[in-house]
């Protein structure tokens, strides 16, 4: 008896744990479709993935990123990952986005919704504000750092891909999480960062992203990868692993989908004896599919004889249930070709 209870401890000690409460999302960047998720509407303290709205509500309320601001006095109430900026030194706007998300710098954090929004009371209410816009509807930001003692932030795996989907459409917001080394200089010193997020140096389809960590949170990361021509975002809230669980779920994702252009907006042709006008497509339409899946695909054309300047859009089905729609567009007639046409038929008969 007692030799199969310290089998038995041994075993146990062998098996490897798992926080309580691990959530994640694979999201397909183009589409937005999601390809694997687990208990991803409970809401959690999300510590610095919540820089991300902080970095992109700095980049849509900055005209100009090239300009010099002074640190104010409340960055000294900053405590934990710093970049470590100090009252009244002058640093370029720029600079504070790179501090923000390769070092997740809380003082950059602060100076940057001071110096957009006048206090960091206005830029909280920005964030939530764009949290709405973006169907964030299980998101609430308390402040745009993410530390969770006084203030605390609360979002869901769901909620956050929504988020990192949307920044990253912002091709500035690409160049800074994808960036491994910055220089800088401010008015005092010269500051020298590499990027915290270690999936970006130790998987090769990483996109970068950012990472975030509080005991109350736990670890916490928003990363992308592509490979041949799919982007994937992943989410993971309370993980662990945060980086092998990216890894894994992204190696797997990748094997599993292939991402399809089924509507190509240069080879787009219709049945002219059903609509005589000339009409065409603004983009393409990309969905990731399976291998089975393919045959499951329709498409509908649903053309009305309006004088509207979208007469119609295309209907995309998935095992006859709609995955997304594309506008028709009408091509706009010249009036003076027109005019010139009738005016030379009118002089023919005067002549």
């Amino acid at each position: 008896m007692k030799k199969i209870f310290i089998v038995l401890i041994i075993f146990n000690l062998l098996i490897p744990t798992k926080v309580l409460g691990f959530s994640y999302v694979i999201m397909e960047e183009k589409s937005g479709r999601i390809l694997e998720s687990s208990d991803i509407n409970n809401k959690k303290l999300i510590a610095s993935i919540t820089k991300i709205m902080t970095c992109i509500i700095a980049l849509e309320n900055n005209n100009n990123l090239e300009k010099v601001i002074k640190v104010p006095n409340e960055v000294l109430k900053m405590y934990g990952t710093n970049i470590y900026i100090e009252v009244g030194e002058e640093i370029k706007i720029i600079d504070l986005l790179y501090g923000l998300m390769l070092r997740s710098g809380n003082d950059a954090a602060l100076t940057l919704a001071i110096a957009t929004a006048g206090s960091e009371e206005n830029f909280v209410k920005l964030m939530n504000k764009k949290a709405q816009e973006l169907g964030m509807n299980n998101t609430i930001f308390n402040n745009p750092h993410g530390l969770d003692e006084d203030t605390k932030n609360y979002s869901t795996a769901y909620d956050m891909s929504l988020l990192a989907r949307y920044a990253y459409k912002n091709k500035i917001y690409r160049k800074i999480i994808k960036t491994k080394k910055y220089t800088c200089k401010s008015s005092i010193k010269s500051y020298l960062w590499y990027n915290r997020v270690s999936i970006l140096n130790n998987y090769k389809y990483s996109l970068g992203g950012k990472n975030g960590y509080t005991p109350k949170a736990g670890k916490t990361l928003v990363s992308y990868a592509k490979k041949d021509n799919m982007t994937l975002i992943g989410v993971s809230l309370h993980d662990s692993n945060i980086y092998d669980t990216h890894e894994d779920l992204f190696e797997k994702n990748f094997k599993k989908y292939k991402l399809y252009k089924i509507v190509d907006k240069d080879n787009f042709s219709y049945n002219k004896k059903l609509f005589s006008e000339d009409i065409y497509l603004k983009e393409s339409f990309y969905y990731p599919l399976k291998e089975n899946e393919l045959t499951n695909i329709s498409t509908i054309i649903n053309i009305t004889n309006s004088n509207n300047t979208i007469p119609g859009k295309i209907i995309i089905k998935l095992n006859n249930k709609e995955i997304g729609s594309i506008n028709i567009y009408r091509k706009k007639q010249n009036k003076r070709r027109k005019e010139s046409f009738f005016k030379k038929i009118i002089n023919k008969f005067k002549n």
